[in-house]
C-alpha cells in the first residue's frame, strides 16, 4: 500500500505501491433501464454524484443481502487520530470505505442497505476527509450522542429490515470501525463474531483469509498478523442478522493512517472485502 514518512520534521507523501484500481463508475438502490447495455445500471445517489450509476459485473452475490453500518457518526466522531494539523476522524473513514464496500458489493449483484447514512458526502477520494455531525440512521433518524441509545438505534433498524424481507436466505450484517491505541502499535485488519454463531465464525475467518491472501500477493514478506475472536458487542448480541465487527487500523498508528487516507488503499479494502464475502457466499450453505 501507498506509505507516508517524515522528512525534514515535516510529512512528506510517498507512493510506494501504486494499487491499479479503477475509482471511476456508480451504483445504486433503484435500476435503470439501459437498452443498449445488456448489463444493468444500479444508481444509489447515497455514493455521491461521481458514483452513484453502475454497471453490474456478474451475479454472484445474487440473493444475497448486507445490512452495512460503519462505526459511530452524527454527533460522535469516534476514534481521533492526528497527521501534523489534520486530525483524522474514525466515523469519515469508516463511512468512506463502507460507501466503498457496498458499491462492491452492489456490483456483483447484492443487495446493500446502508444503516448509517450522510446525504452529502458520498464517496471522497480526499486524503483528510471533513468531519462532520449531518450523519442519520436508517432511513431518517438523528443519531444519539449515548452509545446506547446509539447501538440500539441501529439494531432496531436492522431489525426491521431484516424482518421485512422474505425469510431465510443470506443476509449479513458487517460493521467497520477504525480501532485507537498507543502510537507504536501497528496492527492489521481483525475481527469479531458473536460466541456461537457458526455462520459468524466462518465469514470472519473467510474475510480474514482473504486479507491475508491479498496482502501476500500485493505485499510479499510482509505478513498478516490480523485476527478472529469472539467478542460481547451489543451490535453482534442484537442484530437477528448473522454479524461480523471489523476493526481496520489503528489510527493512531503512522502505517495504520496510510491504510486510511489514500483513496486507493480505501478502495483497495472495499475490494478485498467483498472478495471475502463473495468466498463466504459460494461457499456450500
Amino acid at each position: 500500500m501507498i506509505r507516508l514518512t517524515h522528512s525534514n520534521c515535516k510529512f512528506a507523501l510517498t507512493l510506494l505501491i501504486q494499487l491499479s484500481f479503477s475509482l471511476s463508475g456508480n451504483l445504486t438502490a433503484q435500476e435503470v433501464n439501459r437498452s443498449n447495455s445488456p448489463l444493468k445500471v444500479l444508481s444509489e445517489p447515497l455514493l455521491g454524484k461521481q458514483s452513484e450509476r453502475i454497471k453490474l459485473i456478474d451475479q454472484r452475490l445474487k440473493g444475497s443481502l448486507f445490512y452495512l453500518v460503519s462505526g459511530h457518526g452524527g454527533p460522535d466522531p469516534g476514534a481521533m487520530g492526528k497527521i501534523g494539523n489534520n486530525i483524522l476522524c474514525e466515523d469519515e473513514y469508516a463511512y468512506d470505505i463502507t460507501l466503498r464496500f457496498g458499491r462492491e458489493l452492489l456490483r456483483h449483484g447484492a443487495k446493500v442497505y446502508f444503516i448509517v447514512r450522510d446525504p452529502h458526502d458520498g464517496i471522497r477520494n480526499d486524503l483528510y476527509l471533513r468531519s462532520s455531525k449531518d450523519e442519520f440512521c436508517y432511513p431518517d433518524n438523528p443519531i444519539p450522542l449515548n452509545q446506547v441509545k446509539r447501538l440500539k438505534q441501529r439494531v432496531d433498524a436492522i431489525n426491521t429490515l431484516y424482518r421485512s424481507e422474505p425469510p431465510g436466505g443470506y443476509k449479513r450484517c458487517i460493521e467497520l470501525h477504525v480501532d485507537a491505541r498507543e502510537t507504536k502499535k501497528n496492527i492489521d485488519l481483525f475481527f469479531y463474531y458473536h460466541e456461537g454463531s457458526k455462520h459468524g465464525e466462518r465469514l470472519a475467518t473467510t474475510l480474514r483469509d482473504a486479507m491475508e491472501r491479498k496482502y501476500q500477493l500485493k505485499q510479499p514478506g510482509r505478513g498478516y498478523s490480523g485476527d478472529v475472536s469472539t467478542r460481547a458487542l451489543y451490535m453482534l448480541e442484537k442484530s437477528i442478522p448473522t454479524a461480523v465487527f471489523i476493526e481496520l487500523g489503528n489510527i493512531n498508528h503512522f502505517r495504520d493512517q496510510q491504510r486510511l487516507i489514500y483513496a486507493n488503499n480505501r478502495q483497495a479494502l472495499a475490494k478485498w472485502l467483498c472478495e471475502g464475502v463473495m468466498d463466504d457466499f459460494e461457499k456450500p450453505k
